[in-house]
């Protein structure tokens, strides 16, 4: 039985390297840095990603444990699904995701539907309406912008992480094959006033569409990674971006 997530401090779905307020009932705007005890001692000397990747790791077992109400209050104990330890199924979204060495299923999320992470990375998908209107070209062009400003502040200098976005390039801009139908990506390198920056990329399809298929809901696949030895290689944006599948056509 789902119990009720108590009002508090967690990981933010959408950046998790901050803490955000749960009321009791929902997220509020209300964000903070976590208040971290001292580092922990990396055997063998392991590098700053892979701390980071340790501590993502043992903190969605953490948080798991703790906010497993939330979750099923918002997308459904289940919606997320890893039976085979290479793939996150969404089943919410009805894709699958290959999931890289390194990377943990997220279980805490509510609305925001991140589905994994990792030290210096997040992914996040959602549902779009059937019957939109609007192809996936627009649907990722329109969607990157909101993508950079959530992981990685406002474009005003002094928001956000990082004190906010000073610029944005574009590096990828165009139409791929996304579980066998026609998808668009668009992909920027964000700058900001402070640290390394980050990568970021809105993938937009709509599974399951074909000749004589009626109207699907549209999906898109936001991706947040942080530059620097402390986020994950862009390869792994390529090799999740190649792998999704529709849910139950992994093989």
């Amino acid at each position: 039985m789902s119990r009720t997530l108590p009002p508090g401090w967690y990981p933010d779905p959408g950046a998790p390297h901050l803490e955000r307020w749960w009321d009791g009932t929902a997220w509020t705007d209300h964000r903070r840095a976590p208040e971290a005890p001292g580092p922990p001692r990396a055997a063998g000397g392991a590098s700053g990603r892979a701390k980071a990747v340790a501590l993502t790791v043992s903190g969605v077992v953490l948080v798991t444990a703790i906010v497993t109400g939330a979750y099923s209050l918002a997308r459904g104990d289940g919606d997320v699904v890893v039976a085979d330890p290479r793939l996150v199924v969404d089943k919410l979204d009805g894709i699958s995701l290959p999931l890289p060495d390194g990377w943990a299923p997220s279980k805490y999320v509510t609305r925001d539907n991140v589905v994994m992470t990792t030290g210096g990375g997040r992914i996040f998908t959602r549902t779009l309406p059937a019957n939109s209107g609007k192809s996936p070209a627009s649907l990722a062009t329109k969607d990157i912008p909101q993508a950079a400003a959530t992981a990685y502040g406002d474009h005003e200098p002094g928001r956000g992480p990082g004190g906010g976005i000073e610029s944005r390039r574009v590096l990828r801009s165009e139409r791929v094959s996304v579980a066998g139908c026609a998808g668009y990506l668009v992909r920027r390198r964000v700058r900001t006033a402070e640290g390394p920056g980050g990568y970021v990329q809105s993938l937009a399809f709509t599974p399951g569409t074909g000749r004589g298929s009626p109207a699907a809901a549209a999906v898109i696949v936001r991706f947040a990674f942080d530059d620097g030895p402390d986020g994950p290689p862009l390869t792994d944006m390529d090799r999740i971006t190649e792998g999704i599948r529709p849910a139950g056509h992994e093989r």
